[in-house]
């Protein structure tokens, strides 16, 4: 029997990007081949709404166009041969299945499916149990960990300086602003080595050699599944934390020398649970912001996460909140509300609200105001007087 609740419903929100959306925004740039499956809409959903890339990078992402009949009969012979066909056609490096509710519902079986169209191929073949009901963090999440199994190789040798891996990096968290660059540059500029960063601007022969970097920085949670795949195949430590703000950045930087000496985990952000400041948003992203905004202006702030994948790696005091009705209490008393615009009508009215928007949550609408924070926190508070 199955039991569904309509406690996600959203009456008032918006929702965030899907898991669906996380597989193939993780993937996009890797020279793979990821296939939806589904009926028709999660494609363009994907492309428009999800995507920034889509229009400027040429990448392999179909729609398995799931027919009524096939969806009641189970007729997976057809997504197979029509995978092989295309697998024979444009040569991808490796094949991703995502699932969509559709296919979830009638119990599709893509990780046997996969297994199948690598046996007929002989190249990689993911297959993922998205549903379509829980956010985009967990499909990148369960994507970057699919990698890191398999994908990744035995080093011959570690760097002969301290270098990192970035985890976590899709424009569902850092859109297109140049905040990827932005963080590259700064661990460079501290003598720090980028071997990869997962998965901008990064090609599957990168990801293949990370395992030679000295530690993982893991700056959304997105990442988390190949920081925990890459600990227990390679012994790899991961800091979590993404860099925010000098004071931020320094601590990132002591962390992963740290972690790099002692082979110690390090979870760097800190909410504090009674603060009127509050960051809504994906978990690592929040608490970062929330810990910095802390360090540079002195201003008690929490964080909560409203995406999927974090609660169960961050023992500090940051809740999961995914369902509105479970957001809105946690306002109560709230002085000042920083998050996506499209959460301006769940704040409280005594409430200051200032908006950051994201591209996981409202898309492409406020593209042109998402700020670098990397680099660009000092004049980000300064603007929104934040200051002490």
């Amino acid at each position: 029997m199955c039991v569904m609740s309509l406690k996600q419903t959203a009456r008032i929100l918006s929702t965030y990007a899907g898991d669906t959306s996380g597989v193939c925004s993780a993937l996009f740039e890797l020279g793979g081949m990821t296939v939806m499956h589904d009926a028709s809409g999660c494609n363009s959903t994907y492309n428009t709404h999800d995507e920034p890339r889509w229009y400027d990078m040429d990448s392999l992402v179909f729609i398995s166009a799931l027919s009524e009949t096939e969806a009641i009969l189970g007729d997976d012979q057809k997504l197979i041969d029509d995978t092989v066909r295309a697998v024979r056609d444009l040569s991808p490096a490796f094949v991703a299945l995502a699932g969509t509710p559709i296919p979830m519902m009638t119990g599709v079986d893509l990780e046997a499916v996969a297994r199948q169209i690598e046996d007929e191929c002989g190249i990689p073949a993911f297959g993922f149990d998205t549903d379509g009901m829980h956010s985009y963090t967990s499909g990148a999440s369960k994507a970057f960990a699919a990698l890191a199994k398999r994908i990744v190789r035995e080093p011959k040798k570690k760097t002969d300086r301290l270098s990192v891996n970035l985890l976590g990096v899709t424009p569902l968290d850092f859109s297109v602003t140049g905040t990827e660059r932005t963080m590259k540059n700064l661990l460079e500029e501290s003598g720090i080595g980028v071997v990869s960063s997962w998965a901008m601007s990064a090609s599957l022969e990168e990801i293949a050699e990370c395992a030679k970097a000295c530690v993982n920085l893991v700056v959304s949670s997105s990442g988390l599944g190949a920081a925990a795949v890459m600990r227990a195949r390679f012994g790899i430590p991961f800091v979590v934390g993404t860099p925010c703000g000098g004071k931020m950045r320094e601590e990132i930087v002591t962390a992963l020398r740290q972690s790099a000496e002692d082979g110690a985990d390090r979870i760097l952000p800190e909410s504090d649970p009674d603060a009127r400041c509050v960051v809504i948003g994906e978990g690592v992203t929040a608490a970062s912001l929330a810990h910095a905004l802390r360090r540079e202006t002195g201003i008690p702030t929490r964080a909560i996460c409203a995406t999927d994948g974090f609660a169960e790696l961050h023992p500090m005091h940051v809740p999961q909140a995914t369902d509105e009705d479970d957001i809105i209490p946690l306002l109560s008393g709230a002085e000042t509300v920083i998050a996506d615009p499209l959460y301006r009508p769940i704040v409280p009215d005594t409430a200051r609200f200032i908006p950051l928007p994201h591209e996981g949550f409202s898309g492409r609408i406020w593209r042109r105001d998402i700020p670098d924070l990397a680099d660009g926190l000092t004049e980000w508070i300064d603007k929104n007087g934040l200051g002490r």
